[in-house]
C-alpha cells in the first residue's frame, strides 16, 4: 500500500491499478487466444480488483451530520473492491471528500483478494478474436464468474464478516458492480457509461416516442456537449438536425428494454427506460441500475382506476403500495411499510400543477392514494376474491410494476416516485378497447411525460435532501 493523503490521489491510485489490471488480463487473453500459452502464477496474481480503504480512529472526530449518507459510525477500517474507478470519479472523490473532512478518515489502497472475471474485459479486448476459443476452455486458466461471489448481502442487511475485521464500505463491491453494468447494457442496448442519474421508467413504446421528440428537440438546439443514445449504439451529437429520425430509427425492438439517455456534458441528465410489462422487468433492471447510484428513478405508467368518481386520463399519485406481485417478498418482508419520499411526492405534485395548468382542474383529475401492483396482467378474473382486500386497502388504482419500482428503491436507497395515468377501468366496465385506447394514449402521453421531465428538473434543485435518511438502515455502509 502506498501513502495516500487525498480522495484524489486515492481515486488516481485506484485507476492505475485497475488499468494496469485489465490490461494484464487483456493482453494474456489474447497471447493464449493466438499462441495457447496460459497465464502463469505471477501473471494471473495481477487479475485482481484493487480496493480502497478508509479508516476511522478512535480519537478522531465524531459530528453528529444531519445527512444521510457519508457517516463513519464506529471506529475501525471500512472497505470495498473498485471496478470502473474513472467512470466512478466524481461519485469516489465526492463521497471520500465527506469522510475525510468531518471524520479526518484515512484511505488507502491496495490489490484485492477478489480476481476479475475473464468474460468482463472480452469486449474492450476485442472479443470477436476469441470466439473460436471454448469458453470452458477460458474458463480453466482465466478468473470466471463465481455466483458465489456476487451478491446483495449488504444491501439485505447480512452481517459480513471479514477476515481483516473490516465493514463495507459501499453496498456493492467490484464483481456486482461489473455483473450489472454488463447486464445494463444487454437489457437496454445502450453503454452503461450514457445512463443518466435522473431515470425514468415506463411501461409503454408511446412514451417513448414522446421523450425522443423532446430529447431531440433539446440535442438539435442545446449546447455543446449534449447528445442522445439510443439502443443498438446510436449516439446523436448536439446540432444535429436529423436527430428525431435518427432516434427513431434506432433498433430498439432487439432489446428487452430499450434506454434512451439525454445526456448532458456535467454528466445530469435524464434515461427513460420502457421495462415492458411486469413486476419481473421492474426487479431486474433495478438490481442493475443501482450499482450506478442514480439520484432518483420515477415511474410514469398506465394503470387502472378503482373509484367510479375517476376517470380515464386522470392521475395517481401513489403514496402507498399494495404489494400482490410476490416478486420480492423474500428480499423485504410484507410487514415492511414502502413509505412515500415527501421530497419527491411534492415535486409530483407541484410538476403536475405546473403542466395542468388550471389547479381546479388539477384537483379533480389527481388522486393520491394507494397503488395495488399484480404479477398477473388478468387479474380482473379473479376480482371477485380480491375484491374485499382492495376495498379494505382503499386502494385507488392497479398496476403491475409500481409496487416493484418502489420497494427497490426503497430496498436499494435509491429515492422514488410513482405517478400513473388511469387508462381503463375494469372494475367499471370501461376496459381498453383499440379505437377509446388509441384517443387517450394520443391526449395524455405528451402531458403524462413532460410532469415526468418537470419532476425531475425541480429535484435537482434540491438534490441534497433528496436523499432521505428514511431509506438507511441501523448499520449502513457510509458511501451513498
Amino acid at each position: 500500500m502506498e501513502d495516500i493523503k487525498t480522495p484524489t490521489e486515492a481515486v488516481d491510485r485506484l485507476e492505475f491499478l485497475h488499468n494496469r489490471a485489465v490490461t494484464a488480463l487483456i493482453a494474456a487473453i489474447r497471447r493464449y487466444a493466438e499462441e495457447g500459452v496460459p497465464p502463469t502464477i505471477e501473471e494471473r496474481a495481477l487479475f485482481r480488483y484493487p480496493e480502497l480503504r478508509v479508516t476511522y480512529l478512535p480519537d478522531a472526530p465524531a459530528p453528529r451530520l444531519a445527512r444521510a449518507y457519508g457517516q463513519l459510525t464506529w471506529p475501525g477500517e471500512y472497505a470495498v473492491s473498485i471496478t470502473q474507478p474513472k467512470y466512478f470519479r466524481r461519485y469516489l472523490l465526492e463521497q471520500l471528500q465527506l469522510l475525510v473532512d468531518d471524520y479526518g478518515a484515512e484511505l488507502s489502497v491496495r490489490v484485492s483478494d477478489s480476481e476479475i472475471p475473464y468474460s468482463f474485459v472480452l469486449d474492450a479486448a476485442g472479443a470477436a478474436a476469441f470466439e473460436n476459443v471454448p469458453a470452458e476452455e477460458l474458463a480453466r486458466y482465466f478468473p470466471s464468474p463465481r455466483l458465489t461471489q456476487v451478491g446483495d448481502a449488504v444491501v439485505d442487511g447480512l452481517r459480513l464478516e471479514r477476515l481483516d475485521g473490516s465493514r463495507p464500505l459501499a453496498l456493492f463491491d467490484a464483481p456486482r458492480t461489473d455483473y450489472s453494468l454488463k447486464r445494463i447494457e444487454h437489457y437496454t442496448g445502450a453503454p452503461y457509461g450514457d445512463v443518466q442519474p435522473w431515470i425514468l421508467f415506463t411501461n409503454y413504446q408511446r412514451y417513448v416516442d414522446e421523450f425522443i421528440r423532446w430529447a431531440a428537440e433539446g440535442v438539435r438546439n442545446g449546447p455543446k456537449g449534449w447528445a442522445l443514445s439510443c439502443p443498438g449504439g446510436v449516439r446523436i451529437e448536439a446540432g444535429d438536425p436529423d436527430a428525431e429520425a435518427k432516434a427513431l430509427a434506432a433498433p430498439w425492438r432487439k432489446y428487452q428494454m430499450p434506454a434512451y439517455h439525454l445526456a448532458t456534458p456535467d454528466n445530469d441528465g435524464v434515461t427513460l427506460v420502457n421495462i415492458g410489462v411486469g413486476p419481473s422487468n421492474a426487479k431486474t433492471i433495478t438490481d442493475h441500475f443501482a450499482v450506478l447510484r442514480p439520484h432518483c428513478w420515477l415511474m410514469i405508467g398506465h394503470c387502472g382506476g378503482l373509484r367510479h368518481t375517476q376517470r380515464i386520463g386522470d392521475y395517481v399519485l401513489a403514496h402507498a403500495y399494495l404489494r400482490r406481485d410476490k416478486i420480492l417478498d423474500d428480499r423485504v418482508p410484507l410487514e415492511v411499510p414502502i413509505p412515500a419520499i415527501a421530497e419527491v411526492q411534492i415535486a409530483l405534485q407541484q410538476a403536475a400543477t405546473s403542466v395542468a395548468g388550471d389547479k381546479e382542474d388539477l384537483r379533480r383529475r389527481l388522486r393520491t392514494g394507494t397503488v395495488v401492483s399484480y404479477a398477473d396482467r388478468n387479474w380482473e378474473l379473479n376480482y371477485n376474491q380480491e375484491r374485499q382486500l382492495l376495498s379494505q386497502s382503499r386502494a385507488v388504482a392497479v398496476d403491475m410494476e409500481s409496487a416493484c419500482i418502489a420497494t427497490q428503491g426503497f430496498r436499494l436507497r435509491v429515492p422514488y416516485g410513482v405517478l400513473l395515468c388511469i387508462s381503463d377501468k375494469p372494475a367499471h366496465g370501461e376496459i381498453k378497447l383499440p379505437g377509446v385506447a388509441d384517443r387517450f394514449y394520443d391526449s395524455a402521453v405528451g402531458a403524462h411525460l413532460r410532469i415526468g421531465l418537470e419532476t425531475i428538473a425541480l429535484l435537482k434543485q434540491n438534490r441534497d435532501r433528496l436523499h432521505s435518511r428514511k431509506l438507511r438502515a441501523f448499520d449502513e455502509p457510509p458511501f451513498r
